[in-house]
């Protein structure tokens, strides 16, 4: 480690407390020079090929030239101003203009966030009021599932079903029920017909009139890349369509070519009334999210107020880099590109399960996972980064979500320094 490394990495312990960390125990930093593409240097120098995007983030790679030129260029003439009221800006105007055009039918209108859980907070919000200006303010539950992802905000993590990363906060929001994960190996044979089979039952006791909306991801993403079963979606949406129940889609982690189409909803043949999106849809260039939202909540909630908003609302740089990515996206054919690379992936990582301790290799695009039994996850992600390669560890799962850009080599370098250490791990 360099004297500069070891100044860095000191100075980081003493000041910054880090997301999802042990308070008072900070950890040593791996400290993140620059990128470009698929790879990332640290401040000594090493080369690491980042198969986590960051934080699902990087669809376009990073260091690209072309967006850091697009948001000075807009920086110098217009940096930002609100748009609260009747503000706007031209860079939002056309985001929001080219995200309808881009997202499923019937997806007409953009709220704008700066992030994830923002986007929750606002897509539940909307649900509520929609039913609360349609005469049934008595419609406030949301239904969501075990082992979702939906933010850290309170209503987003109320929505979230992950317990642990509730401990400590005290009362959550009340009107969220979770229903089982919809994992098809965990349920069984026949796991769409028992899921919604315990939808319905759970719309009867708790009444139909009494919930606003069922959340979801259409690939679980921190809870395991955790693809639906077969026919899963389409059959939820009708049985909510049939009671009044609106359906909000989290593609905070799918939306923008992760699964090999522009949203996920796409994939799965489902047409939400809200669609939560953040990631990649500046390529983290920039703090930007967006709730697209269906005729259906417009009609409903027509005439209220809708007293919801963040300082940084469309934010014209943020929007300005937006489009700038969308055109990277859709010119270099990038949803094509994840949905090639990621089964060359899972071809490659197929051969795992012939270990014991690998109960599960899944993906979706180039939204992968590996279920262990009796494997250290943490320990496998920390050798795979003594190799240059970057993976993110969860409780008994490596999850892996690179750039979208990614050459075949560099997805082979991951998967070999996978197959490695787990090999490693089951021998020990």
């Amino acid at each position: 480690m360099s004297t500069n490394q070891r100044a860095l990495a000191a100075a980081d312990k003493q000041y910054i407390v880090h997301p999802h960390t042990v308070v008072g125990q900070p950890p040593e930093p791996l400290i993140i020079e620059r990128g470009e593409g698929a790879l990332v240097w640290d401040v000594d120098g090493k080369e690491y090929v980042d198969g986590t995007c960051g934080l699902w983030q990087c669809a376009v790679g990073h260091g690209r030239r072309e967006l850091a030129d697009v948001a000075a260029e807009q920086m110098a003439k217009l940096e930002f101003y609100p748009s609260f009221w009747d503000y706007s800006n031209e860079p939002a105007i056309r985001l929001a203009e080219r995200l309808v055009q881009l997202s499923p039918e019937g997806l007409n209108k953009v709220f704008f966030t700066n992030g994830g859980s923002e986007g929750t907070e606002t897509a539940i919000k909307l649900a509520r009021l929609a039913h609360h200006a349609n005469g049934q303010p008595e419609r406030t539950v949301i239904l969501s599932r075990e082992s979702a992802y939906h933010g850290v905000s309170a209503v987003s993590l109320a929505a979230t079903g992950m317990p642990a990363m509730k401990e400590g906060f005290g009362p959550q929001p009340d009107g969220f029920v979770h229903l089982s994960v919809p994992h098809a190996r965990k349920i069984g044979p026949n796991a769409t017909d028992v899921l919604v089979a315990e939808l319905e039952e759970t719309i009867e006791r708790i009444g139909a009139d009494k919930i606003a909306a069922f959340i979801g991801e259409p690939v679980l993403g921190v809870g395991g890349m955790v693809p639906p079963p077969d026919g899963y979606w389409p059959r939820v949406a009708e049985v909510l369509r049939k009671h009044g129940i609106l359906l909000i889609l989290d593609e905070i982690v799918t939306a923008f070519g992760r699964t090999g189409y522009w949203f996920a909803a796409e994939r799965y043949g489902v047409t939400p009334d809200l669609l939560v999106t953040a990631k990649g849809l500046s390529s983290g260039y920039i703090p930007m999210g967006a709730v697209l939202i269906g005729d259906q909540v417009i009609r409903m909630a027509h005439g209220a107020t809708f007293w919801h908003g963040f300082t940084y609302n469309g934010h014209p740089v943020g929007a300005a880099v937006s489009l700038a990515n969308l055109d990277i996206i859709e010119r270099e054919g990038l949803p094509a590109r994840a949905q090639h690379i990621g089964t060359l992936m899972l071809e490659a990582l197929k051969p795992l399960p012939d270990l014991p301790e690998v109960v599960e290799v899944r993906g979706v695009g180039l939204a992968l996972g590996i279920e262990f039994d009796g494997i250290d996850a943490a320990a496998i992600a920390a050798s795979c980064r003594e190799d240059g390669v970057i993976v993110r560890a969860g409780i008994g799962r490596i999850v892996l979500s690179p750039p979208l850009v990614i050459t075949e080599g560099q997805a082979d370098a991951i998967c070999t320094a996978l197959e490695k250490h787990i090999t490693a791990a089951v021998q020990k």
